[in-house]
């Protein structure tokens, strides 16, 4: 009698035991912070914090920064990030890289649309997406850049479009001006051909690089 009574009450206090620890881990992961365990909740996440994660995401790969450099083997490189709350998004972002060139005119720099590449990142692998081929140059006689932008959500509306780079043969990133923030990061290439972008500064009329109108989409 004595011993089943003693093997009972050894039951109950393992049964209770077990409910405390489950309790503990329930209510360790309701008070669990943004930084531990589990994937990362973006879920309420604004347009300009999706921003700011692709920008820790995105790399810009074979862009030197010298004019006249060749950018066949360029591309731009959507990675894990490295520093802060590296854990995968709970929500994978639409990510798009899109593609222009911009041309000197009278009026300021011309704007075209050359590509645009779709593609989701949550932070779990890294995505390349290389440069189109055949990108313009300003082999035809005009002074022609390459501008690369990689921006969240849907493709970029008509107000959010590029909006001034100021002189073009000397312009920088620090001059490319969107209408939006959803902006991770964007890069504007030298020019192929620096002497032609210097004599186009007194150029009257250069003609506009034509637009391709591609439009890539990626899983």
């Amino acid at each position: 009698m004595h011993s089943t009574q003693t093997r009972l009450r050894h039951g109950a206090l393992t049964a209770g035991a077990a409910v405390l620890a489950l309790l503990a881990v329930g209510c360790s992961e309701v008070s669990a912070g943004p930084q531990t365990g589990g994937c990362r909740d973006d879920g309420g996440w604004s347009k300009r914090q999706q921003a700011t994660w692709l920008r820790s995401a995105v790399a810009f790969h074979g862009t030197a920064d010298t004019a006249g450099a060749s950018h066949e083997k360029a591309s731009v490189v959507i990675r894990p990030p490295r520093t802060g709350d590296v854990r995968v998004l709970c929500r994978p972002l639409a990510v798009q890289v899109g593609f222009w060139t911009l041309t000197a005119a009278t009026t300021g720099p011309e704007t075209s649309f050359v590509m645009r590449y779709r593609l989701s990142a949550d932070g779990s692998r890294t995505r390349t997406v290389v440069f189109p081929a055949g990108l313009p140059t300003g082999q035809d006689g005009t002074c022609t850049r390459v501008l690369v932008a990689a921006y969240v959500g849907s493709p970029l509306a008509g107000d959010e479009l590029l909006r001034a780079t100021g002189d073009l043969a000397t312009a920088g990133d620090k001059d490319v001006r969107f209408g939006t923030e959803r902006i991770g990061a964007h890069r504007l290439l030298p020019p192929r051909d620096p002497a032609q972008c210097d004599a186009d500064r007194s150029t009257p009329s250069p003609s506009p690089t034509g637009s391709t109108g591609w439009d890539i989409y990626h899983p």
